[in-house]
């Protein structure tokens, strides 16, 4: 699906303190094509025993070897006449879609999670696939609920994660920038729900409900440590100007950062007064009228994005 994260900072390395040199350093000898997912997983089956080592190389490899190319969408329209005909295409899709994805080295978002959906499949690793909602640009705050995104559950050693080897691919903003990451590998729930909304909640596997307007209606949160309940003002991402006088005030849990300032558009002004405690922070920023957005910036990185209505 549409891929416009421009300001997800791609991590590098594993981003929850596994080690798995072993497992990358092996797939740097991999091919960067195979005719088919079935002979990509005979190297897995040959090179790795346990399911979190063969994860790793299944996600690895879709990461360092796939690109998006959103023109791949007008590769697999097709209509159908009834529900039969539907499932028999829905299945032949499926297949012509993991097969063009492994042997081009394209696709959307589709293409990501089917083959690795496929290849954890070969390797009879329990997984399945989830259509939900996403959340990455200033226009997605505050819109109703689409399913316009697709990711993976997998079952390591029978606990289920959330992988996204779509976002751990790269960036595109126009065109593909390759920048591979492993925060969206086995990516904790309270920080994949920032960004991902499944079409069932039961596959966000949190404790609290968090409804669908209320995800629309969060603040974009940048900073991939911040989670949603350390933003306790202001809450909504939707910031109305009638709402606020001259100023909106600003409070952040687990955080003290040395520097921070906002941006309603190209230039970043610093915040001289911050009113620090043990463990949260809390500062003004100066309602502009007319305004569209609002960035706010931790240590010179943006962290929090609003829309102005």
């Amino acid at each position: 699906m549409k891929l416009l994260f421009w300001f997800f900072i791609a991590l590098n390395i594993s981003a929850f303190g596994q080690d798995y040199q072993r497992v990358d350093a092996i797939l740097t000898m991999y091919p960067d094509s195979f005719e088919s997912p079935e002979k990509l997983s005979k190297f897995i089956s040959r090179d790795f025993v346990s399911e979190e080592d063969k994860v790793r190389a299944i996600y690895t490899w879709i990461i360092q070897n796939i690109a998006y190319n959103p023109d791949e969408y007008k590769k697999f329209d097709y209509k159908f006449s009834n529900y039969r005909e539907r499932n028999e295409k829905d299945e032949k899709l499926r297949n012509n879609i993991i097969q063009r994805t492994i042997k081009t080295g394209q696709a959307v978002c589709e293409g990501y999670a089917m083959l690795f959906e496929r290849l954890c499949e070969l390797q009879g690793i329990k997984n399945y696939l989830v259509r939900g909602d996403i959340k990455s640009n200033f226009s997605d705050i505050g819109r109703p609920f689409k399913r316009i995104h697709m990711w993976n559950v997998a079952t390591i050693d029978g606990k289920p994660y959330l992988f996204d080897a779509t976002w751990g691919a790269g960036k595109y903003n126009e065109k593909f920038i390759k920048d591979p990451t492993y925060f969206y590998y086995k990516t904790p729930p309270e920080l994949f729900i920032k960004t991902h909304y499944p079409d069932m909640f039961e596959d966000a596997f949190l404790n609290n409900t968090i409804t669908k307007e209320q995800f629309a209606a969060m603040p974009l949160i940048i900073k991939r440590e911040l989670l949603p309940t350390d933003i306790e003002s202001p809450t909504s991402g939707l910031l109305f100007e009638e709402e606020y006088y001259d100023e909106i005030l600003f409070s952040i849990k687990n955080i003290n950062p040395a520097k921070i300032s906002y941006s309603y558009g190209d230039q970043v002004v610093p915040i001289k007064s911050v009113e620090r405690e043990a463990d949260r922070i809390k500062f003004n920023v100066p309602l502009i009228i007319g305004a569209k957005i609002l960035l706010i910036y931790i240590d010179e990185k943006p962290t929090l994005g609003y829309k102005i209505n």
